[in-house]
């Protein structure tokens, strides 16, 4: 490990940051961090005195999982996003754009499902059937009825 920084003027991208200052920079809690690295999110390597310490390039990891949180990416999606981007170095322009790729991907796919769910609500709020048996919202295929009759929904 190498020393650790405390500015940016003349930081180095292999400087370690200590978890404090990560939380400072990145604006996540530090139980969040620490939930992030048992996930595999991100990673640590601990020093002499067993302090968490943090190479700088995780600083862009946190950030976007910052922006992901933000926009409803569940962690295990981001997980699956960051597979191939490594955690112990810093990772090439290739490696993000291709994880980028991926991630593009699943907020395509999660738009067309909000588009398609925004549909049908817009269909269901003009219909006014209340039909449990054919309503396709509110009870695909009639599923209820597998549970016998009356009131199933509360």
């Amino acid at each position: 490990m190498t020393g650790y920084a405390r500015d940016d003027a003349g930081a180095a991208p292999d400087d370690w940051l200590g978890i404090g200052e990560v939380s400072a920079r990145t604006g996540a809690a530090v139980s969040a961090l620490r939930f992030y690295e048992e996930l595999g999110l991100i990673a640590s390597e601990r020093d002499a005195r067993n302090q968490r310490r943090y190479p700088r390039h995780m600083l862009r990891r946190i950030a976007l999982i910052s922006v992901a949180k933000r926009i409803g990416i569940p962690l295990q999606d981001l997980r699956e996003a960051f597979a191939d981007v490594p955690l112990d170095r810093p990772p090439s322009h290739h490696e993000w754009q291709r994880a980028s790729r991926g991630w593009m991907r699943q907020l395509e796919e999660r738009r067309r499902t909000i588009e398609r769910l925004e549909a049908e609500l817009t269909g269901c709020i003009g219909c006014g059937c209340l039909s449990m048996k054919a309503c396709a919202l509110l009870n695909p295929g009639d599923a209820l009825a597998e549970d016998g009759v009356g009131p199933r929904r509360l």
